[in-house]
This record gives C-alpha cells, sequence and structure tokens, in this order.
C-alpha cells in the first residue's frame, strides 16, 4: 500500500492496460491532501520512497517502469537523492555505446547524440553480458518538442514475434546475435554510437582496455584510429526467471537501423551469433512491432521514470531543443 500522504496511483492518457495492468505505472502527490503542496520536500519524498521500498518494488515488477510525476525533483542533484534512496547498487557504464557524460554521484547525461536523431529501441547495455537490471531517467529540462523516450514491454514484442516469424525467432534462440561496432580513440558526439574506446573502457590505458574487453567476453582489435569490438554470440532471447517468461532482450533493431556513423555500417553492426546476415524485412517488421506497442509519455520537467530493463525496451524520438534528460544505471 503506498503512503496515503504522498504517493498516490494516478492515470494519464498515454497509459496501456497489459492483463488488467497499466504500463506504465505512475505516481503523483494527491491532489488533495493534508500537507499542503509547498511542504512536499524532496527530503519528505525521498523518505517516503525508503519507508514504501517494498510497494513500489511490487509496483516495478507488475508494471515493469513507473513514472514520478508531479514531486519536487528540481536538480541533477536532487534525482541523485531520489536515486539513492531506492537503494540500488551502481553499475558502472562500462562497455556502452552511447557518448555519455558525468553529472554528479551517480547521475550522468542520456545519449548526447543530436537531437534530430532517433535512437532505436534497446535495452540497456543488452549488447554485453554484464547490464543493468534498472535504469532511471530524469527530466531536468522538457523538450520545446518531441523528444519522447518510448518504452515497451518486451515480452509482449516476443510473442507478437514468434507468432509472426517463428522460424526466425527460433534460429535466433538457437544462435544468439553478433555485435560489431568501430569505435574511435575519442568519444564521437555527432554519432548515437560516438563513445570511444577510452570511454568504453574507463581507460586511456590499451593493455587495461583489452583486460576490460576481455572480462566482458568481447574481442578487441586495435585499428589504425580507434578500436574494433566484437561481442558474442550473446543470447537475443533471455528468460526473466521473476517473471517466468521470456523476453525480447537484445539491441538488434537499435544496431540494425541505428549504429551508423563515419566508422559503422549498421547492417554489419549484428549479425546472426554464426555470422549470418539477418533478414532486413523481419528486422524492419520487428521495429514496426516496437512502435505499436511502445508508449511514448510526453516528459514534463521534474519526471522520474524507473524502467525495469529485464521487462523493457526503451528508445529516444527527435525533438527541438532545448531538452536534457539524465540518467543512472542499477545493478
Amino acid at each position: 500500500m503506498a503512503d496515503p500522504l504522498l504517493l498516490m496511483e494516478t492515470r494519464i492518457p498515454e497509459q496501456k492496460q497489459y492483463e488488467s495492468k497499466p504500463f506504465p505505472a505512475v505516481i503523483s502527490p494527491p491532489s488533495s491532501s493534508s500537507i499542503p503542496i509547498p511542504a512536499l520536500s524532496l527530503p519528505l519524498f525521498t523518505q517516503c520512497i525508503k519507508n514504501q521500498k517494498p510497494y513500489l518494488d511490487s509496483l516495478l515488477h507488475e508494471s515493469g517502469a513507473v513514472l514520478f510525476r508531479g514531486f519536487p525533483v528540481n536538480s541533477a542533484e536532487d534525482f541523485n537523492d531520489v536515486v539513492e534512496a531506492f537503494g540500488f547498487d551502481e553499475l558502472p557504464y562500462v562497455g556502452g555505446a552511447a557518448p555519455r557524460s558525468s553529472v554528479v554521484g551517480r547521475v550522468f547525461t542520456a545519449n548526447e547524440s543530436p537531437p534530430d536523431q532517433k535512437i532505436p529501441f534497446h535495452h540497456e547495455m543488452a549488447q554485453v553480458p554484464e547490464f543493468p537490471s534498472k535504469l532511471f531517467f530524469y527530466c531536468e529540462v522538457e523538450p520545446k518538442c518531441g523528444g519522447e523516450t518510448p518504452i515497451v514491454l518486451s515480452h509482449v514484442v516476443y510473442e507478437r514475434m514468434k507468432d509472426k516469424h517463428p522460424e526466425f525467432v527460433q534460429r535466433l534462440e538457437e544462435h544468439g546475435l553478433l555485435y560489431v561496432r568501430v569505435l574511435g580513440e575519442d568519444d564521437d558526439p555527432s554519432s548515437p554510437i560516438g563513445r570511444g574506446w577510452k570511454s568504453t573502457f574507463l581507460t586511456q590505458d590499451k593493455n587495461l582496455a583489452e583486460q576490460r574487453a576481455a572480462n566482458l567476453g568481447m574481442k578487441l582489435e586495435w585499428t589504425e584510429d580507434g578500436a574494433k569490438t566484437v561481442m558474442g554470440p550473446i543470447p537475443g532471447i533471455k528468460y526473466d526467471e521473476s517473471r517466468n517468461r521470456k523476453v525480447w532482450f537484445n539491441s538488434m533493431v537499435a544496431a540494425y537501423t541505428g549504429w551508423e556513423d563515419k566508422r559503422n555500417d549498421p547492417t554489419k553492426a549484428v549479425t546472426f551469433g554464426d555470422g549470418k546476415p539477418l533478414p532486413a524485412d523481419i528486422v524492419h517488421d520487428c521495429l514496426r512491432v516496437l512502435e505499436e506497442e511502445c508508449v511514448a509519455v510526453p516528459w514534463q520537467r521534474g519526471d522520474v521514470l524507473l524502467i525495469d530493463n529485464w521487462a523493457v525496451l526503451h528508445s529516444r524520438r527527435p525533438f527541438d531543443p532545448p531538452r536534457r534528460v539524465l540518467a543512472s544505471l542499477c545493478k
């Protein structure tokens, strides 16, 4: 049961219903309360999170994503306090592709690629073995236009793809996926996958980078002006033990349609685990399924979105600046 003084499940027009559960769940302060609205302070909110952690964990498990709207989260520092209040362990961003900058504490920028670029659907760091189980997003500056972070339930995508393309899904389950990415030495903010090898492995030492790549099960080949990474074969379908179901857990569509820059050809960025190419028509049909099933809630300043990375894929739509969305990853 939520704290009746501060946390209340509410409804917004964009929500969908799956098995009679709202997606995403939305938590807001009560509109009428014995607490005057100005008294809904950040310390009161974070204390309520700590007090109601079992309820919030259960809500996240049921819905896959929880949007906190209307609370006094006014800065990156406030957002860091909210993340800390949940008590999840931090996951360092090692092996990820997106260009990001550290902001404060456990908080960093979301993908910094140009605003006119769409970031396709993916599970966070699905292309490496150690990925976050949960991730937070926070809207510090709401977009002038666009810039939503659409989310979609992974098991729904799996079921639809299995119905539409059973042979493809069977092959994906048997062979997994292979991800190939060419990295520069330094970050390239013009690319959605522009994280250089130094940022990717959090070091300037090539030997340490090789060691960290090996720890991820990743092959690392040095090139004239950077490095090439080969990851896999790695499963494209996973089994979510906590919910007893299979999930569409991969970055297939993101890599095939979005891993494009002066170094990378997206059609070669992801293949079946045996190296054979993916059928373009099925990849694009999967993209259609993702778009049909997704929920895109327009950001409002102060919004905090908690996503269960096992259950939900996310993306980013193009936008008109300004927009500043911050993130935090949890083990």
